[in-house]
């Protein structure tokens, strides 16, 4: 019977464990906030002076200093925004060439399979999709996914037929109006 553990024993272990734990623990606990507080104080205000005292001497950038940044950032953008400037309407002539040479060429495949070129009417949607004004094309298939548009976002002027020529296929340019000299041909390219 001495060796049988009840559960009122098992009870009285933790009891006095816990009483242990209080009576020991608490004032462990209470000299090493003491010890804490004692380091801190002799140490680590030191620190936090130097440095609050470090930190209250720094009175930022002057006057001086922020023009001259603002000058050398001025001259940096008087060199380089001109010449993306000019590259980004060069880039957009380009554009606008390279899609009235595929526009030309899937005329000319037009042309090919229905022996005619799309009218002034049907425009270069004719293209795109089969049309239903005069004259109906007898081959039709899609040429284009979509009826592509200049460097500036706008539609290509289309006129069939042309002065001349088969047909006119022209960009406004960059200024944005037609029969002035930046206007682009596909003739003339």
């Amino acid at each position: 019977m001495a060796q049988e553990v009840t559960l009122w024993s098992w009870l009285l272990w933790l009891l006095k464990v816990l009483i242990l734990a209080f009576v020991v623990g608490i004032p462990f606990l209470v000299a090493v906030v003491l010890v804490a507080r004692g380091i801190y104080n002799r140490y680590m205000r030191k620190v936090e002076g130097r440095l609050e005292e470090k930190y209250r001497r720094k009175e930022g950038f002057t006057l001086i200093e922020v023009l001259v940044v603002l000058i050398i950032l001025g001259l940096i953008a008087a060199i380089i925004v001109p010449r993306i400037t000019g590259r980004v309407d060069e880039a957009k002539i380009e554009t606008t060439k390279i899609q009235m040479k595929a526009v030309k060429d899937a005329l000319e495949q037009y042309k090919l399979d229905n022996g005619m070129y799309p009218t002034t009417e049907q425009g270069l949607k004719a293209l795109v999709e089969k049309p239903t004004t005069p004259p109906v094309p007898p081959r039709w298939k899609k040429y284009l996914d979509k009826v592509p548009k200049d460097g500036w976002d706008r539609e290509f002027i289309y006129i069939s037929p042309g002065v001349n020529r088969p047909y006119e296929l022209r960009s406004k340019g960059p200024d944005g109006e037609e029969g002035t000299e930046d206007d682009i041909d596909i003739w003339k390219i």
